[in-house]
């Protein structure tokens, strides 16, 4: 039987990103977030919007979605309650957030070049993609943004890619770290084979794909 309840939040599951972007003076900012999903080459990111992150964003219109494997949750960990953000804005201030300048250096993580765009890449994370905004649109009454971005460039470490290949990742070796209500969950086994996996995945390539292949 169901029971209808009523929770604060509704984060059931999602995967972690570190959002790489640019502040004012030219320093990468890294902001820790799971409102994100995928369709083909392009992603929806929910944020404050007051964050930094959302300010980068708007400002430079660059960004690159770090993937975190399962193995990096300490890392994520150490960027909880920073921001990039000074003074710290008033709500955050109350949930004990304080501000960090150097969030590479507070994650342990190392700074990589990118590209096609200015916010470098998190090396160790075993997946990047540099991405760039299409859209912003509004939710509710407008404290909270999705930032429609379009990905320009896909990186992935060898061992998460499908071996011989060079347009597949791995799901059995792709181990994304997974936030739910709050709390960092990993990857369990594949618990069923899937029927909609018998579809080529090149059937799925859009004009997204074709255009990040003439950059």
């Amino acid at each position: 039987m169901h029971t209808r309840i009523q929770p604060n939040i509704l984060y059931f599951g999602t995967p972690v990103v570190l959002l790489s972007t640019l502040n004012e003076d030219g320093t990468p900012n890294l902001a820790p977030m799971s409102s994100a999903f995928w369709l083909g080459w392009r992603a929806m990111l929910g944020l404050g919007a007051r964050s930094k992150t959302a300010q980068n964003l708007i400002r430079t219109r660059e960004c690159v979605l770090n993937l975190p494997s399962d193995a990096l949750a300490p890392a994520v960990d150490r960027l909880a309650l920073t921001t990039g953000s000074n003074p710290v804005p008033e709500r955050k201030h109350e949930r004990g957030y304080r501000y960090v300048q150097d969030k590479f250096g507070r994650a342990g993580l190392t700074p990589t070049p990118s590209e096609t765009v200015k916010p470098p890449r998190a090396a160790e994370c075993p997946v990047a993609m540099e991405a760039v905004v299409e859209a912003v649109h509004p939710i509710g009454d407008g404290g909270t943004q999705a930032f429609e971005v379009r990905v320009q460039r896909v990186w992935a470490h060898e061992a998460v890619r499908t071996p011989g290949t060079d347009d597949h990742i791995d799901p059995d070796a792709w181990r994304p770290l997974i936030m739910s209500f709050q709390k960092l969950y990993g990857l369990g086994p594949q618990v069923h084979p899937s029927t909609l996996a018998t579809i080529p995945e090149r059937f799925y390539r859009g004009p997204d794909l074709e255009h990040a292949r003439t950059l």
